[in-house]
């Protein structure tokens, strides 16, 4: 662990803090006892699911809602889940995969220790303001919603990526940048691949 700004190791968890419900009110405030209390915690793997499943249900339902008042697709509330729980799942798994790829080799600090299975549980559970998608249907303000929900995920995410790997914030944020630009690269290779594929059927 660094000393240049690495937060002081996390003082014993009080009782009823390892329930869901309180874990997500202090993910969502960037607790950063928190992030290093469920790194050590392999049982809070399963806390860390909840948490992406529920953020990726209140993404699919607000994409849907939205989809249903444009009325761009058939079967709007359907196809807006299913995206919702596609890309949040698919995206938590993918996006730890790359941090710990990318934390543990090219970012790699003198003291950096870490297991794919500690990213998420951290990266999992800072997916918490991604609950602000639900309203992203709203008019005028939807947009807005879901651009401060994405900020603060991602800074949520820094600091989870940052205690995971006991590394500095700075590389952290190298972390997150390349591993979001090769997120982002994979993704659109699937969706020309996914195109083309339609095209040929």
């Amino acid at each position: 662990m660094t000393t240049e700004d690495k937060a002081p190791p996390a003082a014993p968890p009080q009782p009823g803090s390892r329930s869901i419900w309180s874990r997500m009110v202090r993910a969502a405030r960037i607790d950063i006892s928190l992030y290093e209390e469920v790194e050590h915690e392999s049982q809070a793997t399963g806390q860390a699911f909840i948490v992406v499943l529920l953020v990726a249900l209140a993404s699919g339902v607000g994409m849907g809602l939205s989809y249903a008042m444009d009325a761009e697709v058939t079967f709007p509330f359907i196809r807006g889940l299913l995206t919702g729980l596609g890309t949040g799942i698919g995206g938590w798994l993918l996006w730890s995969l790359f941090a710990y790829w990318l934390g543990t080799s090219l970012f790699r600090g003198p003291e950096t220790e870490a297991t794919y299975g500690q990213l998420l549980r951290t990266l999992g559970f800072a997916n918490t303001p991604g609950l602000l998608r639900l309203f992203a249907f709203i008019p005028y303000l939807g947009g807005l919603i879901a651009f401060v929900a994405f900020v603060w995920s991602l800074i949520a995410g820094i600091i989870a990526v940052r205690q995971a790997l006991d590394f500095s914030t700075w590389r952290a944020i190298g972390t997150c940048i390349v591993g979001w630009i090769l997120y982002i690269l994979l993704v659109a290779l699937v969706g020309v691949l996914i195109g083309g594929a339609t095209f040929l059927f």
